[in-house]
């Protein structure tokens, strides 16, 4: 069975950082390409960070270029997220996702393999 497992959400105050965590199991996923979405209460699934195969190639959200980065290491199949200087609307439910699509990242619809989704929660 295939699974994508996200750790490292929390509570944390504006200003400060988290990193999450991505593993794949059940397939390696070395070969696909990695991302992250964040889902808000009443709001609808929003693309947040991409990353190619083999790494070159990395898209951010505009909400969070400069703050967040994504990276991978295929040798432990997993990709992370840190993000820094949190904002309170940077709350969320935060979804890793897989896919070997090479156009359309920012939709949702792109991706094929989701993770179960972490919650991170920034306080003001």
């Amino acid at each position: 069975q295939v699974q994508l497992v996200e750790s490292g959400g929390g509570l944390v105050q504006a200003g400060g950082s988290l990193r999450l965590s991505c593993t794949a199991s059940g397939r390696t996923f070395s070969s696909a390409h990695k991302g992250w979405f964040r889902q808000a209460p009443g709001k609808e699934r929003e693309f947040v960070a991409a990353i190619s195969w083999r790494g070159g190639n990395v898209d951010y959200a505009d909400s969070v270029k400069a703050r967040f980065t994504i990276s991978r290491d295929n040798a432990k199949n997993t990709v992370d997220l840190s993000m820094n200087s949190l904002k309170p609307e940077d709350t969320a439910v935060y979804y890793c996702a897989a896919t070997y699509r090479t156009t359309d990242w920012r939709t949702s619809a792109a991706w094929v393999y989701w993770g179960q989704g972490t919650q991170v929660s920034v306080s003001s």
